[in-house]
């Protein structure tokens, strides 16, 4: 991957993200955790990228929601382990303290959940109605499964519909597609940029919406050898805007996390830890 510059104060701001805090005793409500159960990622031109969710993008809001009492319950679609992105575990994503990112690595093996999540149809079947907010980690995985899943869709409709805090961050964004009538038409327009996507977007819950993901320029950035080493068959950002949504994205490997109604997102991982905080504010505020 390529070697990323980082601020001095995001940097500063994912290495205080793993001070030592403990947890509530009583919890204050169950927090649904969607992750992806895709392994690669089909690139244009036949090419595939191995990936999974992103290190930090997961445990560091996880950890955030521990100590702040909440009770996270994994999902993902198949119900098997989600596979970490090797290039995620590395420090450049803990402010450079490699120490930081080992204690990130050994705390994400302490969750028993990640060996036996629940499968997003359960979820469905059970109903969303025991949880008090729904949180789903990036890395590029979700563009492969949780995009166009339909169980998926369904959640968040329920969490949308109930006004429910839902944190999404980097790539994860792209997974409200997912809430569309007919995802599977909208991405194959997209990947075809036959111009059609904006018409299939008619009744997307999220239209209007401000959100921001992983950029085109951070995209851009990892496409060349070291990091992808093909293209994304299209840019999350230019999904999202022909989708409805107001995309607002800062500039590269900056933090930045974007609020709107129930709605929180996080451009990429440097906002993990802004991201994570806002997230568990929303949901101490919620009525």
């Amino acid at each position: 991957m390529n070697i990323l510059t980082i601020s001095a104060a995001a940097a500063a701001m994912v290495a205080a993200s793993f001070s030592p805090t403990l947890a509530s005793a009583q919890s204050r409500g169950k927090v649904l955790v969607v992750m992806s159960s895709a392994h690669e990622l089909a690139l244009r031109d036949g090419k595939t990228y191995k990936t999974g969710y992103y290190l930090n993008e997961f445990v560091v809001p996880y950890r955030k929601l521990v100590e702040a009492g909440y009770e996270p319950v994994i999902a993902n679609p198949k119900g098997d382990l989600p596979v970490m992105d090797a290039n995620s575990n590395n420090k450049m994503f803990f402010g450079g303290d490699d120490a930081a990112r080992a204690e990130a690595l050994n705390y994400s093996k302490t969750i028993d959940q990640l060996k036996h999540p629940k499968t997003l149809e359960q979820i469905v079947k059970e109903g969303t109605g025991g949880y008090v907010g729904l949180f789903i980690p990036g890395g590029h995985a979700p563009m492969a499964d949780l995009l166009k899943d339909r169980n998926l869709g369904k959640i968040l409709a329920s969490f949308h519909e109930t006004a429910r805090p839902t944190g999404i961050i980097c790539h994860g964004p792209i997974v409200l597609l997912s809430a569309l009538p007919d995802p599977d038409a909208f991405i194959a327009s997209m990947i075809a940029s036959d111009g059609k996507a904006n018409s299939l977007a008619a009744g997307w819950p999220y239209a209007g919406y401000r959100a921001t993901i992983f950029s085109t320029g951070e995209e851009q950035a990892l496409e060349g050898p070291g990091g992808l080493g093909g293209n994304v068959q299209f840019y999350p950002v230019n999904a999202l805007a022909e989708a409805g949504a107001r995309v607002e994205t800062i500039a590269n490997w900056h933090s930045n996390v974007v609020v709107d109604r129930e709605l929180i997102t996080g451009q990429q991982p440097m906002s993990a830890p802004e991201f994570g905080d806002v997230f568990v504010a929303k949901l101490n505020g919620r009525k």
